[in-house]
């Protein structure tokens, strides 16, 4: 082999050997950040872009030091979002009427609630039809699992059943605590969708990015509409759960309807 030839080996070598180190590096300063919760579990991670400009780096050392953490099980990737903290999911079981707090405690994740919007208002047309009259309680918030955004939600409520309830109210407990009315189910439609600007922004995931739409009218005893709800889930943060007893020869699953 030619002094040249040993020249290039070792210098490259040497790239090779600097580029593991980097790599490595990276992958344990990011881990410190996760282990520390400075990246809390379902929280995006900036972009592979943003962090080879930060580190000084190729996104190619910077994905071989994400893929190092996501042997480790700390993050994962999903089309549309890019890299986040890994952590479970919130399942939400679809068999019974349950607050999105109770769902969240049940996966081992601490609820907050966030009110953007608290006002007494008229209801769209179709919010207005369902709850049989126009004049509402319409409240927005955002809630949080772990201090990170989980759903935004918005509510609408018969202004004469929400007459007494302020926004400290709301912003402490769900409607299902405070409402003086004997509930007995609810109808859910879920769909998927693209996050827009504005639901990105609230839910630290990218425009565009992959969304859970839910509507879903609860009624009081006496078959009343009394909530109409509108919620939004990140689709890697949430899943929804359901049991499906074998009852006959059909094994499709119920609940589905094609959309126009």
């Amino acid at each position: 082999m030619q002094v040249a030839d040993l020249l290039f080996l070792s210098v490259y070598t040497t790239l090779i050997q600097v580029r593991t180190i980097r790599y490595h590096h990276i992958a344990e300063e990011l881990r410190g950040r996760i282990l520390s919760g400075t990246y809390a579990a379902g929280r995006l991670l900036p972009s592979e872009s943003e962090l080879s400009g930060e580190f000084g780096v190729s996104r190619v050392t910077v994905r071989k030091a994400l893929e190092i953490l996501r042997d480790d099980a700390l993050v994962d990737s999903r089309q549309g979002f890019g890299w986040f903290v890994a952590g479970d999911t919130v399942r939400q079981p679809l068999a019974r009427l349950a607050t999105i707090e109770d769902q969240m405690r049940a996966s081992g994740a601490v609820p907050q609630r966030r009110v953007l919007e608290f006002a007494f208002e008229k209801a769209p047309k179709k919010v207005a039809h369902a709850l049989g009259t126009s004049q509402v309680l319409r409240v927005r918030r955002v809630n949080l699992a772990d201090g990170e955004p989980f759903a935004i939600v918005t509510v609408w409520c018969p202004a004469e059943l929400a007459e007494n309830l302020s926004r400290a109210d709301v912003e402490r407990s769900p409607f299902y605590e405070l409402l003086d009315v004997p509930l007995s189910g609810a109808s859910q439609t879920i769909g998927a969708d693209a996050a827009t600007t504005e639901e990105a922004e609230l839910l630290k995931v990218p425009a565009g990015s992959p969304v859970l739409r839910c509507v879903r009218t609860t009624m009081s005893t006496d078959e009343r509409v009394v909530l109409v709800s509108h919620h939004v889930f990140p689709a890697h943060r949430t899943e929804f759960v359901v049991d499906l007893p074998f009852v006959d020869q059909s094994i499709a699953p119920s609940g589905l309807r094609l959309v126009d």
